[in-house]
C-alpha cells in the first residue's frame, strides 16, 4: 500500500473498528495520532536498531554522553541523523510476542526514546490512553491492527514529505469530525491556502537563501506546511526553516510530531504555554509571520505578564496599548509586528473576526493600537471574506496583511477588498462550515490584490482617511426650579438623599429604629422644601438661597444641597444660564454630546458647519479631543437599496391577509 489516501485511509479504518464503542469519535485522535507517530518512528530507526540497542547496552552507565552517543547511532540508510531514537529492545513486533506484558513492556517502550518523542508523547497523554486500551482489552488488537504488512510506513515507501501528508490528512479528518473542538486549531485548508498566497503575492523571485516562518499560535502547524510548500515550489533553492508556539498540550504533541516526522527541525515548535506571557521565541525575528490566533479569546491567564510588558513600552511587545481583557487578537498583531525584521523586510498574514477593526472609542486600547498601526504603515490591505468557513464558528472573518516595507505604490495606504461573496455552498456542513472557497475565488482575490486598482469590490484609502478627532460638544446649563410633589420624588435618585433611610446595624431592632427615623428625616426635608411654594424660579441663585433658608436646621453639607436643587430642576431653554464662580456658563451634563470629525478635516470649520449652526451657544474643549482610529469595512461597501413601493407592499400584505382568512374557515 503506497497510495497516501489509502494508507491513511486504512489507519482511519483502524479507529473505526478497535476504538469504536470504548471512545467517542472526537476522540479517536488521542490514540491514533500517537499510535501513528510511534508506528513511524518504530519503522524510521529499523535500519539502525540494533546499533542503538548495542552502543546503549555498552555505555548505558555513562549516562552524562549517553544521549548524543545515541543520537549518532540513529541514522538512515545514508548516515544522516534521525533526530531521535529509541534504545529498547522492543519495536511493534516484539511487543506482539508478549501478549501476557504488553501493557508494561509498550510503557518501557515509549520510555526509551530520546527526550524529543517523550516529551511530544507525554503531551499526548499517551500512558492514560494506553491504560484505558488495556482495561477494554484492545491494546494488543491495536497494535497488532499498526503492525499488519499492508501498513507499511518505513521510509523506503514512504517518504518524509508523503508521511506529512497523511498525518495532515488524518489530523483534517478527526478535525471535521469533532467541528467545535478542534476548530479552534485546525483551520481549513481553503482559507490557508488563500492567506498563503496573500501572505507572497508581493514577493519577487528570490535566490537562494534562508527564509524564516513563524506561526505564534500554531496549531496543528497547517499554516506553516502550507507556506512551506509554497516557498519550496517556487523556489526549490530556498532553504525554509519554521517556527512555531502553541498553548494547548495535545495540539502542540501533534504539530511537533509531524515536524519530526518531515525531517523538520522539531525544537522550533515551543509550548505548550500561551505566546503572550510565555514568548519561547524572545530573540527570534522572521521572514514571514501567518496565524489564525483565537477570536474573542480572554487573556485573564496571560494579564500579569502582559502588563508588565506593556509598561515597557515599546521595549516591550505591547508599547501601543492593550485591548480590553475579553479578547487578545489585537495582542497577538502586536506580538507578529514585534517579530518581524529590524533590518529587512518582513510579511505578515493574519486573521481576525470583525472585533479588531473597530471596538474601542477614541483613546481607548484598540484605538492607540489601530492609531499605531496606521501611522507607522504597517497595513497593506484588509480582506473581508464570507461567513460560515470555520468549523467552529459562523461569523465573518478578516485577513489583515501586513508589512515593514510597503512597494511605492502602496505606501501611505490601504486596501480594502470586499470579497463576502466569493464563496460556494457545501453539499454537507462541518459543523458551522457550510462556505468554501473555491479554487477561482482565491485566485480571484489574489488578482484583485495585486491589481490595486479600485471597483464596486475594491476602495484603496490613505492611511489618514482611518483616524478622527473626537470632540466633547459642551451647552450650556439653562434649569428652572420649582418644588412639586413631583419634583420632590426625583430626590430619592440621588443616593445620599436615599441613603437616610438605610441602616449598616446587623441587629434586626437597630436596623428597622434607623431606618424608621431615616424615613421621618426624608419626609422632614421635604415638608421643609414644600414652604417655599411651587413658583418656578429661571435664576439658580435665588431660588439656591430658598433652598438654604428651607433646609437650615438640618446641617446638610453643600454638596447636598447643590443635588437637591438638581433634582428640583427641569431644563428650559428660556431660563438663565448657570454659571460658575467667574460668570462662566456651566456645562449640562445631560446635553453633552460628542462628534468624530475626519482628521483630513478642519475641526473649527466643521463646528461651524454641523454644530453651531444648530446651537450658537455651544462650545468644545480643545483639551478633551481624543485622536481615533476605526475600520468601518461596511460603511465603506454599503450600497443603498430603496424600499419597496408602498403598493407592493400593501399587495403582499393583502394577500396574506386572505390566506389567513381561508385557514381559519377551513
Amino acid at each position: 500500500m503506497t497510495n497516501i489516501s489509502e494508507i491513511s485511509g486504512f489507519i482511519w479504518g483502524i479507529a473505526d473498528s478497535v476504538l469504536r464503542g470504548t471512545y467517542r469519535r472526537n476522540e479517536y485522535q488521542k490514540v491514533i495520532l500517537p499510535f501513528t507517530v510511534l508506528k513511524r518512528f518504530d519503522s524510521v530507526l529499523e535500519y539502525s536498531k540494533k546499533d542503538i540497542v548495542d552502543t546503549y547496552e555498552a555505555n548505558k552507565s555513562r549516562t552524562g554522553v549517553l544521549a548524543p552517543i545515541l543520537m549518532s547511532k540513529a541514522v538512515d540508510e545514508n548516515g544522516r541523523e534521525l533526530g531521535f531514537y529509541n534504545y529498547s529492545r522492543f519495536d511493534f513486533e516484539t511487543l506482539l510476542q508478549d501478549p501476557d506484558n504488553i501493557e508494561e513492556n509498550i510503557k518501557f517502550y515509549i520510555n526509551s526514546y530520546s527526550n524529543n518523542v517523550k516529551n511530544i508523547l507525554e503531551n499526548f497523554d499517551i500512558e492514560r490512553q494506553i491504560e484505558k486500551l488495556s482495561r477494554a482489552n484492545l491494546l494488543y488488537l491495536l497494535i497488532k491492527k499498526f503492525n499488519e504488512t499492508t501498513l507499511d510506513l518505513s521510509p523506503k515507501n514512504i517518504s518524509n514529505h508523503d508521511m506529512g501528508t497523511i498525518f495532515e490528512e488524518l489530523i483534517r479528518k478527526f478535525s471535521e469530525t469533532s467541528n467545535e473542538e478542534a476548530g479552534e486549531h485546525f483551520t481549513p485548508r481553503d482559507v490557508v491556502k488563500l492567506m498563503t498566497e496573500l501572505l507572497f503575492a508581493e514577493e519577487g523571485e528570490s535566490s537562494g537563501s534562508i527564509k524564516l516562518v513563524y506561526d505564534p499560535a500554531c496549531g496543528t502547524g497547517g499554516m506553516l506546511t502550507s507556506c512551506q510548500e509554497f516557498i519550496s515550489k517556487s523556489n526549490p533553492d530556498i532553504d525554509v526553516v519554521l517556527y512555531g508556539q502553541e498553548i494547548n498540550d495535545e495540539i502542540y504533541a501533534i504539530c511537533k510530531a509531524d515536524m519530526l516526522m518531515k525531517g523538520e527541525n522539531a525544537e522550533n515548535i515551543k509550548g505548550p504555554s500561551s505566546t503572550l506571557s510565555d514568548d519561547q521565541l524572545k530573540d527570534n525575528k522572521f521572514d514571514y509571520i501567518i496565524s489564525n490566533p483565537p477570536y474573542g479569546r480572554d487573556w485573564e491567564q496571560d494579564k500579569e505578564v502582559v502588563d508588565a510588558e506593556a509598561e515597557k513600552g515599546f521595549d516591550g511587545r505591547f508599547g501601543a496599548g492593550l485591548p480590553r481583557k475579553s479578547d487578545g487578537q489585537l495582542l497577538f498583531i502586536q506580538h507578529m509586528i514585534s517579530k518581524m525584521k529590524d533590518n529587512g523586510k518582513s510579511r505578515i498574514a493574519v486573521i481576525t473576526n470583525g472585533s479588531p477593526l473597530f471596538t474601542g472609542d477614541a483613546g481607548s486600547g484598540e484605538s492607540n493600537i489601530r492609531k499605531w498601526i496606521f501611522e507607522n504603515d504597517y497595513l497593506e490591505a484588509l480582506i473581508a471574506l464570507p461567513d460560515q468557513l470555520f468549523f467552529n464558528t459562523g461569523i465573518g472573518t478578516y485577513v489583515w496583511v501586513l508589512t515593514n516595507e510597503k512597494t511605492p505604490q502602496r505606501e501611505g495606504k490601504v486596501q480594502l477588498i470586499d470579497a463576502r461573496e466569493e464563496y460556494v455552498g457545501m453539499r454537507k456542513s462541518l459543523g458551522n462550515k457550510r462556505h468554501t472557497l473555491p479554487e477561482e475565488s482565491i485566485n480571484k482575490i489574489i488578482d484583485t490584490y495585486q491589481d490595486f486598482t479600485e471597483s464596486d469590490k475594491v476602495k484603496i484609502f490613505d492611511n489618514g482617511d482611518f483616524g478622527y478627532t473626537k470632540i466633547t460638544v459642551e451647552r450650556p446649563m439653562q434649569l428652572n426650579y420649582q418644588v412639586t410633589p413631583e419634583r420632590l420624588e426625583n430626590l430619592y435618585s440621588y443616593n445620599q438623599f436615599k441613603k437616610l433611610a438605610e441602616s449598616k446595624s446587623e441587629d434586626p431592632e437597630i436596623k428597622m429604629a434607623e431606618e424608621e427615623e431615616g424615613k421621618k428625616q426624608q419626609e422632614a426635608i421635604k415638608e421643609e422644601l414644600l414652604t417655599i411654594g411651587d413658583e418656578l424660579y429661571t435664576d439658580w441663585d435665588t431660588f439656591e438661597t430658598k433652598v438654604k433658608n428651607a433646609l437650615k436646621s438640618f446641617d446638610l453639607k453643600p454638596a447636598f444641597i447643590k443635588n437637591v436643587i438638581e433634582k428640583l430642576s427641569e431644563h428650559d431653554d428660556t431660563a438663565e444660564y448657570v454659571t460658575d464662580r467667574s460668570g462662566k456658563p456651566k456645562a449640562d451634563s445631560n446635553l453633552r454630546d460628542t462628534e468624530k470629525i475626519p482628521l483630513v478635516q478642519n475641526i473649527d470649520d466643521y463646528f461651524e458647519d454641523e454644530v453651531l449652526k444648530y446651537y450658537s451657544d455651544a462650545w468644545y474643549d480643545e483639551s478633551k479631543n481624543k485622536i481615533g482610529y476605526e475600520i468601518n469595512f461596511t460603511q465603506y461597501f454599503y450600497v443603498y437599496e430603496p424600499p419597496r413601493p408602498l403598493e407592493e407592499i400593501e399587495a403582499d400584505i393583502a394577500k396574506v391577509t386572505a390566506e389567513i382568512q381561508e385557514l381559519l374557515k377551513d
